[in-house]
């Protein structure tokens, strides 16, 4: 039976560097991020994405995150691969749980979701799941 679950996260560090650099506006960076979720989906996320920006600061964005934590009311943790979009404003990602990599209680966990993500510090910074254990 596929659960639903939702929570928000806040960012707790941002470590980015430029990967690959060009000499007009575009580039690629890598980020190595922490965030602490909270609401069905409890704990702590570390992410590591790499993002190619357009000359015009928009971006496209892979990354893998491993999740330490709570979802429901099992303890454990998985991978979540990030593929997502910035348009200078909301970054946007489709998430798919990594097969296989769900340990403790999450071992077997399957699923996808949703995450958005607000510039700056007034953004809202949401992610949705829809998951099998």
């Amino acid at each position: 039976m596929t659960t639903h679950a939702t929570a928000e996260f806040e960012v707790k560090s941002w470590d980015e560097n430029q990967a690959l650099e060009s000499k007009t506006g575009s580039k690629v960076t890598q980020a190595s991020v922490t965030m602490a979720l909270a609401g069905d989906l409890e704990g702590e996320g570390t992410v590591e994405w790499l993002m190619g920006y357009g000359d015009d600061g928009t971006a496209a964005f892979v990354g893998l995150e491993r999740v330490v934590g709570k979802v429901g009311d099992r303890e454990g943790t998985f991978v979540l691969q990030h593929t997502g979009t910035f348009d200078g404003k909301l970054a946007k990602a489709d998430l798919s749980i990594v097969p296989g990599s769900g340990t403790g209680d999450l071992a077997g966990i399957s699923g996808e979701g949703k995450l958005e993500a607000g510039f700056g510090d007034e953004g809202v910074r949401s992610l949705e799941l829809d998951y099998d254990v």
